[in-house]
């Protein structure tokens, strides 16, 4: 015949179950963040992969519109290629994403900007001269220098 428990060890058996079952819960509740926060962090490096798949379409279409001679300005398939660049501003915009300030005479700075071509000229401060392809900005990050030719002034 069964030997009946007493009252306190079905006490104390029912406070190792409770512990059981909190440290189960918590168990659970932690592999619930972490399995949260991993489709977070996998979903910003695919999303950072496809932009970086797009930066060059970005560059080659900005270089065109650069680069279009004058008298096919107010040709439709010159006006196809501006509006598709200006579509796909919006969307680097819409992402968060933008250009890295290049502009001539602004302040080398070697966190957003890659110096390849550098001219030795006086001067004491680092300057860009000009740039050879744009950097982007993914909210506060930098997705991509700028790459820049240094001068000093």
């Amino acid at each position: 015949m069964p030997k009946s428990k007493k009252p306190q060890d079905l006490e104390q058996l029912l406070g190792e179950l409770t512990l059981d079952l909190q440290r189960t819960r918590a168990d659970f509740e932690n592999y619930r963040k972490r399995a949260e926060t991993e489709k977070v962090q996998a979903r910003a490096s695919g999303r950072v992969s496809a932009i970086f798949e797009l930066l060059p379409v970005v560059d080659t279409v900005d270089r065109a519109i650069a680069h279009m001679p004058d008298d096919l300005a107010e040709h439709p398939w010159a006006k196809g290629v501006i509006g598709a660049g200006k579509k796909l501003d919006k969307a680097l915009a819409d992402l968060n994403i933008t250009k890295i300030d290049t502009s001539k005479g602004t302040s080398f700075n070697p966190e957003l900007h890659e110096a390849v071509q550098f001219d030795e000229s006086d001067g004491e401060h680092e300057v860009i001269a000009e740039e050879l392809q744009p950097g982007y900005l993914l909210g506060g990050d930098v997705l991509r220098p700028a790459m820049v030719r240094v001068t000093r002034q």
